[in-house]
């Protein structure tokens, strides 16, 4: 494809990653599987009731694009809140919590996947959340600091 050919974009970028995927892989590959899809789904579903969409997967990492900043971090406050209470069921060492990073930038798609340093951010700003916790770019806090006010549980 011809760079003139791709498409750019500006988009609120949320990205989810679970933690402590490998090690619980190690310990039991067929659960952690199942739990990890069932994470990844409702995940995507929460993107498009929130106006997003999910651009990729990547193993136990999802990004999805939001037109909408707001959108974008509502909707990664009801993933973790959502997250929360289905881990709260699992024994304490089988536990999948999801870190995620949002941010705002340029990205570039081509065949149904996304790159470009808007993906980039918001992947290095998810590494800075605790598990189970958001973290956001400068430029989305810019967005919202004035319009949201909200509050994880727990």
């Amino acid at each position: 494809m011809e760079p003139e050919q791709r498409k750019r974009k500006l988009a609120s970028i949320l990205c989810a990653g679970a933690e402590g995927y490998g090690r619980l892989m190690g310990e039991d590959e067929s659960g952690t599987l199942t739990t990890l899809k069932a994470h990844l789904q409702l995940i995507g579903s929460l993107s498009e009731k929130h106006g997003g969409r999910v651009m990729a997967i990547h193993g136990d990492t999802l990004l999805a694009g939001f037109d909408s900043v707001v959108d974008a971090v509502q909707c990664a406050v009801e993933i973790q809140n959502e997250l929360k209470g289905r881990n709260e069921k699992e024994p304490e060492g089988f536990r999948m919590p999801f870190r995620i990073g949002i941010n705002l930038g340029d990205v570039i798609e081509e065949r149904g996947n996304v790159y470009g340093d808007g993906v980039n951010v918001a992947a290095g700003v998810k590494g800075l959340a605790d598990p189970g916790g958001i973290c956001i770019s400068r430029s989305i806090h810019d967005h919202v600091k004035n319009r949201l006010f909200v509050e994880i549980s727990g």
